[in-house]
């Protein structure tokens, strides 16, 4: 998870990986994942952005990390509309942990601030409609210094099996190698899958092995539902340009990666927090829809706009981010501090998000050739465009030939579906 001056923390991963070939030739049946989750992005809310490793249950008892803030968040995530909309799973990150296992080489939750513990958080989350995730580390200690998994892979992924967990985050701190880090990654996938618990596997293996070696997308696609390339998300304009940059600078080797039970994970939203402007929350939500992004609110939903919330819950874009298709989307171009991202969806359909960069002056048009977009099909013969953000609004019927012009506002997006009139057509045609 932390990167730090764009170097490798220390890795521990020092005990017996000598093994590892022997262990993992050893279970039957899972050499590669295929458990049939992840087939469109993963959606839920993740702690880590806006909560931290806060564990200071004194002073801050509504913002620490506890069973309680939990607990609250699974009755929002229930009560206020995000679960019918797709945000099902509710993700503890780092610092959940008690400083030691158990007297049987268990993980434990920190006895004040979890005293339930994490079955009985499992089972009150699962009671209201929503699935579990939780934090471990491939190293010997989470990036945080709680107790990693380094040598205790079949074990940790039984006690979350036995907990009733959903979904696990699986960060790369405290290995020693590259070689280590892979084999640690690929052991608790193996581990997982031998449980026969359906558990979501988000990894940040890549994110770990840039810094010295291209990595292996059909390799770590092989073992992991997604995975994380860059660094942590802030709540900051700069940090979500960063990621922009990084992707579509290492598009060609990143997009063709991902797909249904597969996808790059960006990291966290950060919209309804405090660094983003309203205009720069909507280029969020649109690019991490048209990047087939999984979706990780990192806020709090007791304290959160109604613009926000209306935003994350824009049923329009869920549904691009969403497609069954499966495509992830990328930069078609850049010029003069205008890009245009174009996904391509189910039925024949795109999104195309036209991104303002410029940081100065007022809201700017640009027009586009439609016959540029979709590889030259999108809109031939012809298409129904329908702007989804900033204001869902239909512009109507466009020929092939034709030109859309759009108005950006500074750091802001038009976020565009476009609908191929023949597909359309033939569908109506059915329905007859």
């Amino acid at each position: 998870m932390r990167l730090t001056g764009g170097r490798l923390q220390p890795l521990g991963c020092v005990l017996a990986l000598s093994l590892m070939a022997l262990v993992l030739w050893e279970i039957p049946g899972a050499w590669a994942l295929d458990n049939g989750l992840a087939m469109t992005p993963t959606m839920g809310w993740l702690h880590w952005e806006r909560f931290m490793c806060n564990t200071d249950c004194t002073e801050e008892p509504d913002s620490c990390i506890s069973e309680n803030l939990f607990m609250q968040m699974a009755d929002l995530m229930d009560s206020d509309g995000w679960k019918e909309v797709g945000y099902e799973y509710l993700c503890i990150d780092d610092c959940w942990m008690a400083p030691q296992r158990d007297s049987k080489g268990r993980l434990q939750a920190d006895p004040k601030r979890f005293p339930s513990g994490i079955r009985h958080l499992s089972n009150y989350v699962h009671s209201k409609g929503l699935k579990l995730g939780i934090y471990a580390d491939v190293g010997k200690k989470t990036c945080a210094g709680y107790p990693g998994s380094l040598g205790h892979y079949d074990i940790d992924a039984e006690t979350f099996a036995d907990w009733g967990v959903d979904l696990l985050k699986f960060d790369g701190c405290h290995c020693d190698t590259v070689e280590q880090l892979a084999d640690g990654y690929k052991h608790m996938s193996l581990s997982l899958n031998k449980t026969g618990r359906s558990i979501v596997y988000s990894c940040e293996w890549p994110l770990y092995m840039w810094p010295f070696k291209k990595p292996n997308y059909t390799e770590i696609r092989q073992y992991c539902n997604h995975w994380r390339n860059f660094g942590d998300i802030y709540d900051s304009w700069q940090s979500v340009k960063s990621i922009l940059d990084w992707t579509s600078s290492n598009q060609r080797t990143v997009v063709s990666a991902a797909g249904p039970g597969g996808w790059n994970d960006p990291d966290m939203l950060v919209i309804g927090n405090f660094g983003l402007s309203w205009d720069q929350q909507i280029t969020q939500m649109a690019l991490w829809a048209i990047m087939a992004a999984p979706l990780f609110m990192s806020n709090d939903l007791r304290h959160i706009s109604l613009q926000a919330k209306t935003l994350l819950q824009n049923k329009d874009v869920i549904a691009i981010n969403q497609d069954p298709l499966g495509k992830q989307g990328y930069l078609l171009r850049k010029e003069d501090n205008i890009e245009v991202w174009e996904r391509p969806l189910s039925k024949l359909a795109w999104a195309v998000a036209v991104v303002n960069l410029q940081e100065i002056g007022g809201p700017r048009s640009y027009t586009i050739s439609l016959a540029s977009l979709g590889q030259g099909v999108a809109c031939n013969p012809a298409c129904h465009i329908t702007e989804l953000l900033p204001v869902k609004t239909k512009l109507g019927f466009y020929e092939w030939t034709s030109f859309v012009k759009t108005r950006i506002n500074p750091t802001g997006t038009v976020l565009l579906q476009l609908k191929n009139f023949t597909t359309e057509t033939n569908g109506a045609k059915d329905l007859k």
